[in-house]
């Protein structure tokens, strides 16, 4: 695959740059200097690309990745509010829209997403690492629980999302003592599924994601919205779900490809159709 700039995933601002290879689109938080915080320009940018890549046919599989020696250090809360540092701070639903902001989008994402978490990633970074499906670490790589730290809530999903990750005991553990957790030790609780070294990060990341873009991305895609709804429904309710995505996905070019190459011993090229 030849790796291209992608034209079509425009961006308004250089503080996040897209790029696509073949089937996987590549973000990366790009502000360096402050660790990748998300200003506000950022912000519908991000949620942008997101939503178009979901809905892009060609695009099956996104990595999020941050440049520099940071993920995401959170919210940009002094840039995008100059009252931040006197601390007359508005409602921070006047500062951004929580409806359409990038977690959102993250959690509705049918796309599977790879974090590939080059540096630390707290608050609202941490979030964002969080609501990928997959998350490779390198050794450099960092989840810090540190909002008790500064008067403030995990503000985008967090306490839902780590007690249902690690478990009540251990989230409760990492927010309430506000604690950092290196890339090891998140492997060891279940947050990361891998850590390289460094410098192999993104070629991981990359590797894998040519693995998901192999398989039948109407079925990986199904899968996923199946394990998202699951979360909140019963056993019983998720299977009757199964028998209607099973039908449509009978019903493709996929389905008969994938039984043929099944039966010809042979590696399936799949469309998407």
């Amino acid at each position: 695959m030849t790796l291209t700039q992608a034209r079509t995933y425009e961006t308004t601002t250089d503080q996040i740059l897209a790029e696509q290879d073949g089937h996987i689109l590549t973000l990366t938080l790009n502000r360096p200097e402050r660790l990748n915080a998300i200003s506000g320009p950022m912000l519908a940018d991000f949620s942008r690309l997101l939503t178009q890549a979901n809905r892009d046919p060609e695009i099956r599989c996104v990595i999020l990745t941050g440049a520099g020696r940071g993920f995401c250090s959170g919210l940009d809360l002094v840039d995008n509010n100059p009252d931040a540092r006197s601390g007359r701070t508005p409602a921070a639903r006047t500062l951004f829209d929580l409806r359409n902001s990038p977690p959102t989008v993250l959690w509705n994402m049918d796309k599977p997403v790879i974090c590939a978490l080059n540096g630390a990633a707290a608050g609202y970074g941490m979030d964002l690492a969080l609501l990928c499906d997959i998350r490779i670490a390198s050794e450099n790589g960092k989840l810090a629980a540190v909002t008790a730290r500064r008067n403030l809530l995990p503000e985008s999903g967090g306490s839902w999302l780590l007690p249902r990750l690690i478990g009540w005991a251990k989230a409760s553990e990492m927010f309430f003592r506000g604690q950092t957790l290196n890339a090891q030790q998140c492997k060891e609780v279940g947050l990361v599924n891998e850590v390289v070294p460094h410098d192999q990060l993104m070629s991981t990341a990359k590797a894998w994601a040519e693995e998901i873009c192999v398989n039948a991305p109407a079925a990986v895609q199904a899968t996923k919205r199946m394990m998202r709804q699951g979360l909140e429904e019963s056993y019983e309710t998720t299977v009757d779900h199964l028998m209607v995505h099973l039908q449509a996905l009978f019903a493709m070019d996929d389905f008969k490809e994938g039984v043929a190459a099944f039966l010809e011993k042979r590696t399936p090229h799949f469309t998407g159709r």
